[in-house]
Parts: C-alpha cells; structure tokens; sequence
C-alpha cells in the first residue's frame, strides 16, 4: 500500500494585540501545534514589530511546512517610500485621528456613492481617510510615499523575502476605501482625490492562487483580512452570522450578493472565497469587560462571578460602553455613559452585569442591522476572548434573540489562512473540508421580557446621550 506523505500547512494571523501561528494538518485541519506572540499597545505601529513577533511565534520558522497564509488585520496603513522604509508609523484600524477626513470624503462623493460603487461608506477606520490624513497633515511624508500596503500584505512579503511583487486579495482590498466591490477593481480615481496621486498598490490575485514562495520553498497563499479568516476557520454557511467579541466586536456573514448600506452601517467587504462578507464593526468589544473588572479592582474570573450574581437585569443600571469612541453607530469622538444610577442599583454585581448587557446590546444592535438588510440569521457564531465569559454566553441568546453556538475554543482566522494556504497547495476549485467543532449551544428562554427591557434601555440612553 502507498503511504501518503502528510502535508502541513501553517496559518498566521497577525491582529491587533498579538500575533498567532498555528500549524496544521492539510488534509484533515488537525491542529498540530500553535504559539503566539504580543504586539505594542497603540493605535500606530512601526510594522517590523509585527514581523518580530511572528518570528517570536515560530512563524518564520518553516521546517516541514509546505505552504502558508497570512491573515492580518484590515485597513492599516503602511506607507512606505522607495527605499521600503515606512514613512510614517502603520495607523491601525482603531486609530480615529483621520475622522474629518472620512467625513469629507463622505460629503464629497455622497454616501450613496460609497455604498453603490465602492462598498464601504468611510469612517476613520478604512486606509483611504489615513492616507488623505498623512497628505494633509504631513504632506512631507506623503511626498516621500511609493506604495502603500495592508498588514497582511506587508507580511506576506516579509515572509518572501522580497522575491515578488507585492500582492493582496479581494477581501482585504475590499477595506481599504479605493478598492470596488462591485467592478473588482481599484478606483485608483478615488485615490487619487483622497492623496493627490496613486502610489503603488499590491496586485489582487485571487482567494487560491499563490503568492510566490519562501526562501525555503514553501507556498505562499493569497492572505485575506482577519474576519474573512474568520469565516474561512469557521466554514461559515448561508444562516450563520459570526459575532466575535475581540478587542474589537465583528459582526459577518457569507453572502451570494452584495448589500449596499448608504448609511456606512454595514461595510459592503469581500470574503476569502470569491463571495461577499457584509459587516459591522464595534471599536467596543471584550476591552469593556476588562476595563469594567479593572475599575471594580477584581479580575476577569471574580468579575463574571460578580456579573452571574447581579440582577437579570442589572438593577436598572444601563452602560452604553463607548469608551474608545465608535464605530457602529459613527461616534468616533465618544465617551462611554452610565445611566439608570440608584443606592440600591449601584452595587458591584450590577455594575458588572451591566458591562456585559452593554456589550451585548452594542453587538445586538449590529446584528439586528443585518438582519434589517435581509441576511438571515438562524444561527449566531460566538467566538473571540469575550466570547469565553460564562455570564456572557448565558444571555447572549437573549439579548440576540437567535440560538448561539459556541465553536470550540480556537484560533479561527489564523486557521482560516491555514485553510487557504491548504487550498492554494492542493490546486482544487473549492477550499478543502474541515470539521468543524462545536463546544455548546443556547436557545433563547421561555421568559426573555428581561432582555427587550434591557435593550429598550440601552436604545433610550443611546438616543437621549448620542442622539442616534
């Protein structure tokens, strides 16, 4: 009998606070081993320090790999002059410093524009509105620019050698702002308007061709945003929404068709298979629950304990947890509020329970947006960090009203560009099979009035205080 050599495929993904590896089995998905590394705190970054960490995570170490993908966080900026040298520090997706700039490029093509030709109406997020801040602010710098790249791009290149051109894909062009959904294209036009001039751009090759190779002669796959991993990891289906409860909250599903939201709610972005990934974005996510145990002076296992004691309904207490300003709904600015204030709501279980149902309306309210939109949601997808707090998981079907589905503690987007690269290695038309492993399941309760008045609150405050 002929034994089949086992193929190993390896997954990098490269996010905000860290940078996780995991080496996997091709055929099969099996985790054969994982390690990570941490990133600098901050809203800008030198990008050598996210190539410091994927080595300290093993990731440049390719002994026995035979292909890889990098999944990296979306909309960086990573400017860089002729010599590859970055201008300026990369400016990550959560830094809002180029608010008036997405604003006026909002007024001047029209949000409908936006939606209809590009996909994605701009807030401070997206690559577009970093650039025309650099030109504006230091137009030194920008003088100096000859190409701008996404993190994962960046990576991807690094990992290389430098032996290729530059190159992305769909999903991650699809967030940068001068990148149409719609035609397939850059509106280098847009660009142009935004920054004074088109640098070069990395070429988009698609969801399963290759990149080039390492020194060493492993493939390299295309690399695709981090959601869009994500829903690769997870083998997301028609039905399913994913709501990941990171440093920042994720809201997504994998559709044939593309929403066009002139309101800038839902981004109109791609996915990693040749499909659309209409999402909403929260700058708000399980930093809320660690911020909340730091000011009760307890950590993480002791504040869900706290948050399983308090009243169903936090005692009234009502926290509109904007504390890093917003993203859906656009409040860049913003602070976080509580309301609902009394002697007898104000204890330190209600206080914590209400950082949990103030993320969880946050989060709700993105998903009702889809669901407003015509994607279906018979099911919720939770994962990230925040997805691990028990007191959480129990009210999250109420609060979303839908059944959640806990998959099994894992590294989803760097098993999704683990699962691209094994799909670039193995030629196929389709990504190849996984299992996928699933921890439990809730339902929403016979008795679930708490949540609508929970949520009622919360859409009261967040009027009265925000004005949306």
């Amino acid at each position: 009998m002929k034994v089949t050599e086992r193929k190993t495929v390896m997954g990098i993904d490269s996010s905000t606070q860290s940078c996780k590896v995991v080496r996997v089995d091709a055929e099969t998905g099996e985790i054969l081993d994982q390690q990570s590394a941490p990133h600098p705190d901050g809203t800008a970054v030198a990008p050598q320090r996210w190539w410091e960490a994927l080595e300290q995570a093993g990731g440049s170490r390719l002994e026995g790999v035979n292909a890889v993908s990098v999944s990296a966080q979306q909309h960086g900026m990573v400017a860089l002059d002729a010599a590859d040298n970055p201008v300026h520090d990369a400016l990550l997706w959560n830094d809002v410093r180029s608010a008036p700039q997405a604003e006026s490029l909002r007024e001047y093509y029209g949000a409908d524009f936006w939606a209809n030709e590009i996909g994605v109406v701009p807030v401070s997020s997206f690559t577009i509105t970093k650039l025309a801040w650099l030109v504006q602010n230091h137009p030194d710098l920008a003088s100096k620019v000859h190409r701008v790249l996404l993190p994962h791009d960046w990576l991807t290149w690094q990992l290389g050698g430098k032996t290729f051109a530059p190159v992305t894909d769909r999903s991650d062009a699809s967030g940068t702002g001068y990148y149409s959904v719609p035609e397939n294209r850059y509106r280098t036009d847009v660009l142009k308007q935004a920054f004074g001039r088109v640098p070069e751009l990395p070429t988009v090759i698609g969801p399963s061709e290759a990149a080039g190779h390492t020194p060493s002669g492993a493939l390299i796959g295309a690399g695709c945003g981090d959601n869009a991993g994500a829903a690769l990891g997870l083998g997301l289906v028609p039905g399913e929404v994913v709501v990941s409860v990171g440093t920042s909250g994720a809201i997504f599903a994998s559709t044939d068709h593309q929403i066009a939201d002139s309101s800038g709610a839902i981004a109109g972005f791609a996915d990693a298979t040749g499909r659309n990934l209409p999402l909403l974005a929260t700058i708000n996510g399980a930093r809320v629950l660690s911020s909340t145990a730091d000011l009760l002076g307890v950590d993480l296992e002791e504040f869900d304990r706290l948050a399983a004691v308090g009243r169903v309904d936090a005692g009234g207490l009502t926290l509109v947890p904007y504390f890093d300003g917003e993203r859906t709904p656009n409040l860049p600015h913003a602070t976080g509020s509580l309301v609902g204030m009394s002697r007898a709501a104000l204890t330190r279980a209600n206080m914590a329970r209400s950082a949990v149902l103030g993320l969880l309306c946050v989060l709700a309210d993105a998903l009702d947006s889809l669901r407003n939109a015509g994607v279906v949601v018979n099911r919720v997808l939770l994962i990230g960090g925040g997805s691990r707090s028990q007191s959480l998981r129990a009210a999250a079907a109420d609060i979303f009203q839908a059944e959640v589905v806990l998959p099994e503690a894992g590294e989803y987007v760097a098993l999704g560009a683990a699962r691209q690269a094994a799909w670039a290695l193995s030629g196929d038309r389709v990504p190849p099979v996984w299992a996928r492993r699933l921890e439990r399941s809730y339902e929403p309760s016979a008795s679930s009035e708490w949540a609508r008045t929970v949520r009622g609150r919360f859409a009261e405050a967040r009027a009265n205080i925000y004005g949306v």
